[in-house]
């Protein structure tokens, strides 16, 4: 058994998790930059995170109850994420590697998120839809790598709820403050659905919804409904294309917007409707976190993947489907 102490920093979030190949998760704390009158700026969430790294490590140190002494190793998510956001996350894995002697691992952001999912479902071999602020996709594991089979062309589901959000005056974080109001809407409003092939696009859609409210000709209750209804429609009917194309019988969801009752739901009948099972990722693993990090590390560390610190250049746009995932051979 190995125990790797991991870091995340990709966007708005701060963490350090500590946890085993097995599956321990020995500590998760997390701090997060909350944006004020905007989206998040990449400069002031790294400052955020620099503010806070050293006593967020501490916290997961202390939680942990132990010293780094008992750390196998160092694992930190090198992308995809914002380029000064993942700078500081990088750069306190480094000196951590160097100063206490201990190998670093590079750990793809994406790639946590669906380890985090697979561990906490129990599912071995799922198809997973991954949706959160920075990233939309369908992925399952074929020959040795998570291969895609649809993912957004322009912005993410979560960007753009949360642009959405954003613009017609509603508080931070977005996507719940819209599902709040979808739930009080009465009426549909017919709302482009962009669907092509097995990808999806939603910066038509948001257009359309922000001229719908500028308006003034329906309420934001239905222009909420009516946003949220398509916008998660496209994701499940892609979704339920890629489950009849590949066959396999588990479906999980992952990422921040995993915590969406809605999506569930939908997600949910669909899966019952193809006779398979289905289960989210555990809420306080949804959004980014430091054990996620930790996990993954911990699962690469054990096959004996690390990197020089000279190496350990930070992928902004490090996708998934470029990492081997040997511990899944």
């Amino acid at each position: 058994m190995v125990v790797v102490l991991g870091i995340e920093s990709t966007a708005h979030t701060f963490g350090v998790g500590i946890a085993t190949d097995k599956g321990d998760i020995l500590a998760n704390v997390n701090d997060t930059y909350v944006p004020v009158g905007g989206g998040i700026k990449p400069t002031e969430a790294a400052e955020h995170h620099s503010k806070v790294a050293v006593d967020i490590l501490k916290r997961a140190l202390k939680e942990a109850g132990i010293g780094f002494d008992r750390i196998d190793g160092v694992a930190v998510a090198l992308g995809p994420g914002m380029g000064p956001c993942l700078r500081v996350g990088a750069t306190l894995a480094r000196y951590l590697s160097l100063r206490y002697r201990k190998p670093l691992v590079p750990v793809n952001h994406a790639v946590a998120h669906v380890e985090i999912s697979r561990l906490t479902t129990g599912f071995h071999d799922p198809i997973i839809v991954y949706v959160a602020g920075g990233n939309t996709m369908i992925v399952t594991l074929v020959e040795g790598r998570y291969r895609v089979f649809g993912e957004t062309l322009d912005m993410p589901l979560g960007n753009c709820l949360d642009t959405f959000a954003r613009e017609v005056g509603l508080s931070h974080p977005g996507v719940p403050k819209v599902e709040e109001l979808a739930l009080k809407g009465k009426r549909y409003i017919r709302m482009p659905y962009i669907v092509k092939g097995q990808d999806l696009s939603y910066s038509g859609l948001l257009t359309y919804a922000l001229r719908v409210y500028k308006e003034k000709k329906y309420s934001l209750e239905d222009i909420c409904l009516s946003l949220v209804e398509n916008a998660y429609s496209m994701l499940v009917e892609v979704a339920e294309r890629a489950v009849a194309h590949i066959g396999k019988n588990e479906l999980t969801l992952t990422g921040g917007v995993a915590r969406s009752k809605i999506l569930n739901k939908k997600l949910q009948i669909m899966a019952q409707d193809r006779g398979i099972k289905y289960k989210p990722v555990s809420p306080e693993y949804a959004g980014d976190n430091g054990a996620m990090i930790a996990y993954t590390g911990a699962l690469a560390f054990a096959k004996n993947i690390v990197i020089d610190v000279e190496e350990s250049s930070i992928r902004p746009m490090w996708r998934i489907d470029e990492v081997d995932i040997l511990w899944r051979e």
